[in-house]
């Protein structure tokens, strides 16, 4: 067995772990380990915009997870891809850049998570950026994530706008000052027409740094505790044990799935749970796994007369190969897009100060992921509820950390999120009946006119709802003694191990969680910086 010693141990090079390893390293002083269970990010549909189709349900790239079966979903259990790969989700995500707004960081404030409020995260979330807009009160430029404009432009998509105006949404430019209510196209994680992931933003520019190493295609089974401090893990390469430990602190930013599983695999979590795994308990921390949310989505799709959209140009023979030209010689159109284009931030009904829905409208349509896209023209009105009150968790079902963990996040249990899903079908349906849209003729393909009452709608939420991949709140942070983590993000109950990943959130952000994530991780790199 081999042992090797570093100053600070980050688990996960997903999107928060290769963020915290840059700037843990700029201090020559400290030796940094960043492990990763996943590979490469050398597979090419990493990077090509477009390629999320085919890393999702991959082996080279996804876990391969599944949610167990959802009562709220009629007994469907969900495929519930997460990135295994350096760069994590960042890797396989729709790189949509999206803040949430200011209510949800007070929000955390109000709970008492001191230094977590709007005015708090914004410096950090600026000092990551490099915006296209340039900098002004609310972005920044300079920093390595780039936010940039979308390449290519859809007309049946500035019609969508134009109509979802007419319904009373107001067009604006900006979904991150605060504030998303409106109509406008989505701004991306992109250079130059590629993906940018978190290894890109923030490995490649740093890799040579000599008091980095980073293992890849190693997982580790579980935290290495002595004297109720975490002082290593153990980790699992090819068949091969490996000790790593470390003097200052163990960090985990594997994800609202990894860690739990990896913190109950090492005896930290509620002693239910441990005794029936058969883990010697070694913190009772009963919250750990408890507190997932997710955003559901309802993708109404709808078939159109005289429209162009990307079913038609993939179906052919002559328009994958004019895809595949101007992207090569370009970088535009359709390969270069992500997966959803624009968006609409809006209220479920008046009695919402600021919005609880977030529309994802995307020019295709598919019955689900993995399967080819229609012959009809087709377009998607993927809605999601921003603040479900539904609450799941996630468990370990063995001591053996190949076996996968369950993952209920108890989709619609609750009967105001069964609400909100009716009233968002319904939205969904005064948009697309706005004189901008009558042209081309839209039928609803799915759920289908024939639903129309709330009951009705509400049942058939359960039948067209899947995930929109934003788990959070597994390891969530408080004042209270029962919460995971504090605000500074050590674990309680034991020394020297922090939690930094999207698991710490007490309640879900307003729109697409990669952002919030890289926020969280630069401004806990400072915290441990302060620390160490």
């Amino acid at each position: 067995m081999d042992r090797q010693v570093f100053d600070i141990i980050i688990v996960g090079a997903g999107t928060a772990g290769c963020l915290l390893a840059n700037r843990l390293s700029q201090k020559e002083n400290l030796k940094i380990a960043l492990v990763e269970a996943g590979g490469k990010d050398n597979y090419h549909w990493i990077h090509i915009p477009v390629g999320y189709l085919y890393c999702m349900g991959n082996k080279k790239t996804d876990w391969l997870l599944k949610t167990t079966k959802q009562d709220g979903l009629n007994g469907r259990s969900l495929n519930y891809p997460r990135g295994k790969v350096m760069g994590g989700c960042s890797s396989i995500n729709g790189m949509i850049y999206m803040r949430g707004q200011s209510k949800d960081y007070d929000h955390w404030r109000q709970l008492g998570n001191f230094g977590w409020g709007w005015d708090d995260v914004l410096p950090y979330f600026k000092k990551t950026e490099d915006n296209f807009t340039g900098s002004d009160e609310f972005h920044g430029v300079g920093g390595e994530w780039r936010v940039d404009r979308q390449r290519l432009s859809w007309k049946v998509l500035d019609d969508f706008q134009d109509a979802t105006v007419q319904s009373g949404i107001p067009k604006i430019d900006d979904f991150n000052n605060g504030n998303n209510f409106g109509v406008s196209y989505f701004k991306v994680n992109q250079k130059n027409g590629l993906r940018l992931n978190s290894v890109k933003a923030f490995i490649n520019p740093i890799k040579h740094r000599k008091n980095l190493k980073i293992f890849t295609d190693c997982e580790v089974s579980n935290i290495i505790i002595k004297n109720n401090r975490s002082v290593g893990v153990a980790i699992n390469s090819k068949g091969k044990k490996i000790d790593l430990f470390c003097n200052k602190e163990v960090i985990l930013s594997s994800g609202s799935i990894g860690t739990p599983k990896i913190l109950e695999l090492s005896g930290i979590g509620n002693p239910k749970v441990l005794k029936k795994n058969g883990i010697d308990i070694k913190v009772r921390s009963k919250n750990v796994g408890e507190n997932l949310q997710d955003h559901l989505q309802l993708r109404v799709i709808y078939k159109l007369q005289n429209a162009e959209t990307l079913n038609e140009k993939i179906n052919s023979s002559f328009g994958k190969l004019k895809i595949g030209m101007e992207y090569f010689f370009k970088r535009s159109g359709p390969m270069s897009m992500a997966p959803s284009q624009l968006g609409v931030f809006a209220m479920s009904d008046p009695s919402y100060a600021m919005p609880n829905l977030q529309f994802h409208v995307q020019p295709l349509s598919l019955d689900k992921f993995g399967e080819p896209l229609h012959k009809f023209p087709g377009l998607t009105t993927s809605v999601c509820n921003l603040n479900p009150l539904s609450r799941g968790s996630v468990h370990i079902n063995s001591s053996d950390y190949n076996v996968p963990p369950e993952i209920n996040p108890n989709y619609l249990s609750d009967m105001t999120d069964k609400k909100v899903a009716a009233q968002s079908i319904k939205l969904a349906r005064r948009i697309i009946n706005q004189p901008a849209m009558k042209k081309y003729n839209p039928e609803e393909h799915a759920p289908g006119e024939r639903f129309k009452t709330d009951k009705d709608l509400e049942k058939v939420a359960g039948e067209i709802g899947t995930t929109i991949f934003h788990p959070v709140g597994t390891c969530s942070m408080g004042i209270h003694p029962e919460a995971v983590t504090g605000p500074d993000l050590k674990v309680k109950g034991i020394d020297d191990l922090r939690i930094v990943d999207a698991s710490i959130m007490p309640t879900i952000t307003s729109g697409n969680t990669n952002s919030p994530t890289l926020m969280i991780a630069e401004k806990a790199s400072e915290m441990i910086l302060t620390d160490v």
